[in-house]
């Protein structure tokens, strides 16, 4: 039973067979293949938007480090949350890829930015001169590193606060698929027109083996982003099977039906977390479950073999009740989210 990360489970048939597909026979590389034309199309009517650059590379933390790079200067300010991937998880990769960025991280219940703690800081940060850097850019994640959701008004919101400021808003959209499916809205109505300017699209936590799409929304910001792109070794040869994942995933909503299975299966752990006696941390809004549970549930789950990872880390082990997270995969077998389940009701 693992409900380690959405990263543990495997890549779905389609994108499998897309794989195939673009390996029959031979095509140009380097992005100058028709699977890859197709791909771009496909995310852009996803998005509903015809203009946008769209370029794939194989992690999120490329995406992500690209993007900042993309629109921050060496002596820029990023602003993001306290507990985003950028800062948490990716190894300075943002900071190194922009020669020197610096985060400026801001604290918020449920991994949210809200316009009242941003827009003080962005204030902050304007007047703080020569020493302190020039404001550069905001970053916000959605879903969130706990599990929440951003809404469209609340992303709007945000970035009146950075547009009035002059700076680009960047979404890390690792799991912006789950996203969606819980708002029930459009992709578009979440992203550009909110007021997004760049999102980092995901697919490898969502049935790809590694494929990301990271995508401008004004072309304009996509400026000499392939050069950067390359200097990153993110534009790769045989580019076409990074592609015909997104491709995959894009085609008849697949990758919208994946993150539904995937948030429905957590939306099961959810209500057991608190039929057990256990107290959710954050709503289930996305395919994670933070909550604590009874330190005897905490046991009995691992003595069936259950992997999940304590939160935020592992001192708290001992803790009673434990905080933990756990992750659902479109692939989670039903019969482990039972299992589980039964587990933490108990």
């Amino acid at each position: 039973m693992n409900f380690a990360s959405d990263n543990a489970y495997g890549a779905h048939p389609a994108v499998l067979a897309a794989l195939s597909e673009a390996n029959a026979g031979p095509m140009m590389g380097y992005g100058a293949d028709p699977v890859t034309d197709r791909a771009v199309e496909a995310i852009r009517d996803l998005l509903e938007a015809p203009e946008a650059v769209v370029r794939f590379v194989a992690t999120g933390t490329a995406a992500n480090a690209l993007v900042c790079a993309q629109l921050s200067p060496s002596f820029g300010r990023i602003y993001c949350h306290e507990d985003a991937h950028i800062e948490t998880s990716e190894c300075a990769a943002p900071e190194f890829f922009a020669h020197g960025a610096k985060l400026v991280t801001l604290p918020g219940l449920g991994g949210k930015l809200t316009p009242e703690s941003l827009a003080p800081a962005v204030s902050a940060g304007a007047g703080a001169g020569l020493n302190g850097g020039r404001n550069a850019m905001v970053s916000i994640t959605n879903a969130t590193e706990w599990g929440t959701v951003y809404a469209p008004e609340e992303v709007s919101a945000l970035a009146a606060v950075a547009h009035a400021a002059g700076l680009p808003l960047h979404m890390d959209g690792a799991r912006f698929a789950n996203a969606v499916a819980t708002l029930g809205c459009s992709a578009a109505q979440v992203t550009w027109q909110a007021g997004v300017d760049a999102l980092c699209l995901g697919g490898t936590k969502n049935g790809a083996m590694a494929a990301e799409a990271v995508v401008f929304f004004d072309p304009a910001q996509a400026e000499d982003f392939d050069y950067r792109r390359k200097q990153s070794g993110h534009v790769f040869s045989k580019s076409r099977y990074l592609a015909a994942q997104m491709l995959a995933l894009a085609t008849d909503g697949l990758w919208l039906d994946l993150a539904r299975q995937a948030n429905a299966k957590a939306q099961v752990l959810g209500q057991a977390v608190q039929e057990g006696g256990g107290q959710l941390l954050q709503p289930v809004q996305s395919n994670a479950v933070f909550a604590v549970v009874p330190a005897a549930t905490h046991a009995r789950a691992q003595s069936a073999g259950a992997l999940y990872h304590l939160w935020p880390d592992k001192v708290a082990e001992g803790l009673d009740p434990v905080p933990l997270r756990l992750v659902c995969a479109w692939d989670t077998p039903d019969r482990d989210v039972s299992a589980l389940a039964a587990i933490l009701c108990s």
